[in-house]
């Protein structure tokens, strides 16, 4: 794949991101770097090898989803500027 910093400033374009010619030609360097490097590790002989999907267990850490009141209406209004007791008040937007 032919980089060069017109394909970069396409891409960038497409981004809605804003570069330089300077930049540009920097980018289109460290893309063709990377995709350079890529390249070779797809050179690799990998057959033989057991895919490898995670580095650590495949065990749920997290808590059961559970529902529960751990805060009464009335500590959470506290911290709002303005409230009715009930509900937030704020500004309309329109």
């Amino acid at each position: 794949m032919n980089i060069d910093k017109e394909y970069v400033s396409r891409i960038a374009a497409l981004a809605r991101l804003e570069t330089s010619p300077e930049q540009a030609e920097k980018f289109a360097v460290q893309f063709r770097d990377i995709i350079g490097y890529m390249d070779s590790l797809n050179q690799v002989d990998t057959s033989g090898v057991e895919p490898f999907y995670s580095p650590s267990e495949n065990m749920s850490v997290l808590r059961e989803d559970e529902t529960r009141k751990t805060c009464r209406r009335s500590e959470i209004l506290a911290n709002a500027p303005h409230h009715d007791g009930e509900y937030f008040i704020v500004p309309r937007i329109i």
